[in-house]
């Protein structure tokens, strides 16, 4: 795997979150610390897979606060593929509604181009998050190395605090929520 150069460019596109999350004023929050009610960044990374999900459900049930605000954040091989904009925005939509029903929590967007690990990465650097919360395949080692593991590659490379949600065989493709 290769490293990200500092002045390496790369594309993005932003994404349009639905009008039908509801805009709500900052929580007032007197009696919590300042950077409670400033609340934090987190960025998840997502993708169309059932662990992508399973790592989304356990970040709105055991890691949110009401402050916070999601950073919603899907590699894929080109931004200029309609298609693949399209269902990758169709997919943002719905979790970021189902962040505000179940969390409220507030939700920004962006589909980057590249390689998943290293753009995963350069998010975090830009966005300087509490937290990388993603999901993994749950291969094995021998698997990991010579396939690669867009997790393993977060977890040695990103600055921020990466949180790898593993999940356990039962869960299998049903969400937490």
């Amino acid at each position: 795997m290769e490293t990200v150069m500092e002045d390496e460019e790369y594309n993005y596109r932003e994404v349009n979150l639905p009008s039908l999350i509801p805009v709500v004023p900052e929580p007032a929050l007197e009696r919590e610390t300042g950077e409670r009610r400033r609340g934090r960044d987190i960025l998840i990374a997502i993708d169309h897979g059932p662990k992508s999900k399973h790592a989304f459900d356990w970040a709105l049930i055991h890691f949110l606060r009401l402050a916070d605000t999601i950073h919603l954040v899907h590699a894929v091989s080109s931004v200029r593929n309609d298609v693949v904009y399209e269902t990758s925005q169709a997919l943002m939509e719905k979790l970021a509604v189902e962040a505000f029903e179940v969390a409220m929590v507030r939700t920004q967007a962006r589909i980057v181009e590249g390689d998943a690990g290293k753009v995963i990465c350069k998010e975090a650097e830009r966005l300087k998050p509490a937290a990388v919360v993603m999901g993994t395949r749950g291969r094995s080692l021998s698997q990991s190395v010579f396939q690669g593991s867009v997790s393993e590659y977060c977890f040695h490379n990103c600055k921020s605090a990466p949180v790898i949600i593993v999940p356990g065989k039962e869960a299998g493709d049903e969400s937490l929520i």
